[in-house]
Protein backbone atom coordinates (compact mmCIF):
# COMPACT_ATOMS: atom_id res chain seq x y z
CA UNK A 1 0.00 0.00 0.00
CA UNK A 2 1.07 3.74 -0.13
CA UNK A 3 1.64 6.19 2.88
CA UNK A 4 -1.65 4.43 4.60
CA UNK A 5 0.68 1.48 5.69
CA UNK A 6 3.52 3.41 6.90
CA UNK A 7 4.07 4.91 10.41
CA UNK A 8 1.71 7.42 11.82
CA UNK A 9 -1.12 5.05 9.70
CA UNK A 10 -4.48 5.53 9.73
CA UNK A 11 -5.67 2.50 8.60
CA UNK A 12 -8.04 0.86 10.62
CA UNK A 13 -6.48 -2.57 10.57
CA UNK A 14 -2.77 -0.96 11.02
CA UNK A 15 -2.87 -4.00 13.47
CA UNK A 16 -2.61 -6.43 11.14
CA UNK A 17 0.17 -7.72 9.04
CA UNK A 18 -0.36 -7.05 4.91
CA UNK A 19 1.66 -9.52 2.02
CA UNK A 20 1.04 -11.02 -0.68
CA UNK A 21 -0.49 -14.50 -0.72
CA UNK A 22 1.97 -17.99 -1.84
CA UNK A 23 1.20 -20.89 -3.00
CA UNK A 24 1.13 -22.42 0.10
CA UNK A 25 -1.60 -20.41 1.19
CA UNK A 26 -3.87 -22.44 -0.38
CA UNK A 27 -4.85 -24.66 1.88
CA UNK A 28 -5.21 -22.39 5.27
CA UNK A 29 -7.51 -20.00 3.27
CA UNK A 30 -9.68 -22.85 1.37
CA UNK A 31 -9.80 -24.41 5.07
CA UNK A 32 -11.42 -21.91 6.47
CA UNK A 33 -14.09 -20.47 3.90
CA UNK A 34 -16.86 -22.30 4.52
CA UNK A 35 -16.74 -21.37 8.07
CA UNK A 36 -16.36 -17.97 6.97
CA UNK A 37 -19.10 -18.09 4.42
CA UNK A 38 -22.05 -19.21 7.29
CA UNK A 39 -21.15 -22.80 6.44
CA UNK A 40 -22.11 -22.41 2.58
CA UNK A 41 -19.70 -24.87 0.66
CA UNK A 42 -17.28 -21.87 -1.23
CA UNK A 43 -14.32 -23.01 -1.23
CA UNK A 44 -14.10 -25.15 -4.80
CA UNK A 45 -14.46 -21.49 -5.45
CA UNK A 46 -10.78 -20.99 -4.91
CA UNK A 47 -8.48 -23.81 -6.42
CA UNK A 48 -4.70 -23.26 -6.29
CA UNK A 49 -4.60 -21.96 -9.53
CA UNK A 50 -5.53 -18.63 -8.00
CA UNK A 51 -2.27 -18.55 -5.99
CA UNK A 52 -0.07 -19.52 -8.55
CA UNK A 53 -0.99 -17.00 -11.43
CA UNK A 54 -2.93 -13.83 -9.59
CA UNK A 55 -0.62 -13.26 -6.29
CA UNK A 56 0.58 -10.13 -7.51
CA UNK A 57 -2.53 -8.30 -7.29
CA UNK A 58 -3.47 -10.21 -4.46
CA UNK A 59 -3.28 -9.66 -0.74
CA UNK A 60 -3.33 -11.83 3.13
CA UNK A 61 -3.86 -10.13 6.12
CA UNK A 62 -2.71 -11.77 9.14
CA UNK A 63 -3.01 -11.05 13.18
CA UNK A 64 0.21 -10.10 14.98
CA UNK A 65 0.86 -13.80 16.08
CA UNK A 66 0.62 -14.86 12.67
CA UNK A 67 -3.14 -15.90 12.34
CA UNK A 68 -5.21 -15.10 8.82
CA UNK A 69 -7.48 -12.32 9.18
CA UNK A 70 -8.76 -11.61 5.49
CA UNK A 71 -7.46 -12.01 2.19
CA UNK A 72 -8.45 -10.60 -1.40
CA UNK A 73 -7.72 -12.38 -4.35
CA UNK A 74 -8.60 -9.97 -7.49
CA UNK A 75 -6.53 -9.19 -11.22
CA UNK A 76 -6.12 -6.88 -13.75
CA UNK A 77 -8.68 -8.17 -16.80
CA UNK A 78 -6.40 -8.75 -19.96
CA UNK A 79 -9.09 -8.40 -22.81
CA UNK A 80 -9.84 -5.13 -20.71
CA UNK A 81 -6.56 -3.65 -19.26
CA UNK A 82 -8.93 -0.77 -17.91
CA UNK A 83 -10.39 -2.76 -15.62
CA UNK A 84 -9.69 -4.71 -12.44
CA UNK A 85 -11.38 -7.73 -10.99
CA UNK A 86 -12.45 -8.78 -7.43
CA UNK A 87 -12.85 -12.84 -7.55
CA UNK A 88 -12.87 -13.09 -3.99
CA UNK A 89 -12.58 -11.09 -0.90
CA UNK A 90 -13.32 -11.96 3.05
CA UNK A 91 -12.27 -10.99 6.59
CA UNK A 92 -12.19 -13.85 9.49
CA UNK A 93 -15.66 -13.33 11.57
CA UNK A 94 -15.18 -11.50 14.94
CA UNK A 95 -12.91 -8.67 13.14
CA UNK A 96 -15.87 -7.63 11.52
CA UNK A 97 -16.64 -4.00 11.17
CA UNK A 98 -12.71 -3.26 11.72
CA UNK A 99 -11.26 -2.29 8.43
CA UNK A 100 -9.85 -5.29 7.23
CA UNK A 101 -11.59 -5.94 4.05
CA UNK A 102 -11.46 -2.10 3.26
CA UNK A 103 -7.58 -2.31 3.69
CA UNK A 104 -7.27 -4.81 1.68
CA UNK A 105 -9.32 -3.48 -1.38
CA UNK A 106 -7.30 -0.35 -0.76
CA UNK A 107 -4.18 -2.35 -0.98
CA UNK A 108 -5.29 -3.64 -4.85
CA UNK A 109 -6.24 -0.57 -5.89
CA UNK A 110 -2.80 0.74 -5.32
CA UNK A 111 -1.69 -2.37 -6.94
CA UNK A 112 -4.15 -1.46 -10.37
CA UNK A 113 -3.99 2.12 -10.59
CA UNK A 114 -0.18 2.45 -11.31
CA UNK A 115 -1.33 0.00 -14.25
CA UNK A 116 -3.56 2.75 -15.75
CA UNK A 117 -7.30 0.54 -14.50
CA UNK A 118 -9.58 3.24 -13.85
CA UNK A 119 -12.50 0.55 -12.92
CA UNK A 120 -13.22 -2.17 -10.53
CA UNK A 121 -16.00 -4.83 -10.97
CA UNK A 122 -17.15 -7.15 -8.76
CA UNK A 123 -20.45 -9.39 -8.15
CA UNK A 124 -22.50 -10.75 -5.90
CA UNK A 125 -26.15 -12.27 -5.03
CA UNK A 126 -28.60 -9.29 -5.27
CA UNK A 127 -30.11 -10.36 -1.87
CA UNK A 128 -26.54 -10.29 -0.14
CA UNK A 129 -27.28 -6.55 1.60
CA UNK A 130 -24.43 -6.98 4.13
CA UNK A 131 -22.17 -7.21 0.58
CA UNK A 132 -24.06 -4.68 -1.49
CA UNK A 133 -24.12 -2.14 1.89
CA UNK A 134 -19.73 -2.71 2.05
CA UNK A 135 -19.44 -2.22 -1.56
CA UNK A 136 -21.62 0.88 -1.89
CA UNK A 137 -20.10 2.18 0.95
CA UNK A 138 -17.14 2.03 -1.17
CA UNK A 139 -18.09 3.81 -3.80
CA UNK A 140 -19.47 1.25 -6.10
CA UNK A 141 -22.69 0.99 -8.15
CA UNK A 142 -25.22 -0.98 -9.51
CA UNK A 143 -25.84 -0.52 -12.88
CA UNK A 144 -29.18 -0.99 -14.07
CA UNK A 145 -30.03 -1.06 -17.67
CA UNK A 146 -30.43 -3.77 -20.55
CA UNK A 147 -30.43 -7.48 -19.55
CA UNK A 148 -31.12 -6.18 -15.85
CA UNK A 149 -33.77 -6.96 -14.13
CA UNK A 150 -34.97 -5.97 -10.21
CA UNK A 151 -34.20 -8.60 -7.70
CA UNK A 152 -34.62 -8.08 -3.74
CA UNK A 153 -34.99 -4.23 -5.31
CA UNK A 154 -31.75 -4.46 -6.55
CA UNK A 155 -30.57 -4.20 -10.72
CA UNK A 156 -29.56 -8.08 -11.61
CA UNK A 157 -29.09 -10.45 -14.25
CA UNK A 158 -31.24 -13.33 -14.15
CA UNK A 159 -29.49 -16.90 -14.39
CA UNK A 160 -25.73 -15.12 -15.00
CA UNK A 161 -23.83 -18.04 -14.67
CA UNK A 162 -26.60 -20.19 -16.31
CA UNK A 163 -26.79 -22.13 -13.31
CA UNK A 164 -29.93 -20.60 -12.16
CA UNK A 165 -28.46 -18.15 -10.30
CA UNK A 166 -29.15 -14.08 -10.16
CA UNK A 167 -26.36 -11.54 -10.25
CA UNK A 168 -25.67 -8.17 -9.16
CA UNK A 169 -23.07 -6.35 -10.81
CA UNK A 170 -20.71 -3.80 -9.04
CA UNK A 171 -18.66 -1.22 -10.64
CA UNK A 172 -16.37 1.47 -8.83
CA UNK A 173 -15.09 4.02 -11.12
CA UNK A 174 -11.73 4.79 -9.44
CA UNK A 175 -11.21 8.34 -11.09
CA UNK A 176 -14.44 9.50 -9.28
CA UNK A 177 -15.71 7.36 -6.28
CA UNK A 178 -13.12 5.49 -4.00
CA UNK A 179 -10.31 7.73 -1.87
CA UNK A 180 -12.33 9.10 0.40
CA UNK A 181 -14.47 6.07 0.97
CA UNK A 182 -11.46 3.62 1.37
CA UNK A 183 -8.61 6.24 3.31
CA UNK A 184 -11.28 7.40 6.19
CA UNK A 185 -10.88 6.28 9.37
CA UNK A 186 -13.82 3.46 10.04
CA UNK A 187 -16.86 5.14 10.95
CA UNK A 188 -18.76 1.97 12.37
CA UNK A 189 -20.14 1.80 9.04
CA UNK A 190 -21.11 -1.71 7.19
CA UNK A 191 -18.47 -4.26 6.60
CA UNK A 192 -19.43 -7.77 6.50
CA UNK A 193 -17.09 -10.84 6.94
CA UNK A 194 -16.88 -11.82 3.48
CA UNK A 195 -18.14 -8.56 1.26
CA UNK A 196 -18.10 -11.56 -1.65
CA UNK A 197 -18.18 -11.51 -5.41
CA UNK A 198 -20.89 -13.77 -6.86
CA UNK A 199 -17.88 -15.91 -7.78
CA UNK A 200 -16.98 -16.49 -4.47
CA UNK A 201 -21.01 -17.90 -4.07
CA UNK A 202 -22.58 -14.30 -2.16
CA UNK A 203 -25.09 -15.61 0.87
Amino acid sequence: MTAASGPGSTDPAAGLVFRRPVEADHARIVAVIDDWWDGRRMRHLLPRLWLQHFTGTSWIAETADGRLAGFLVGFVSPDHPDTGYVHMVAARPGLRRRGVARSLYARFIDDIQVRGVHRVVAITWPGNRPSLAFHRALGFSVPEGEGTTRVYGTPAIVDYEADGSDTSVMELDLARRYHAALRAPLDGGPEPAAPQTKATGAR
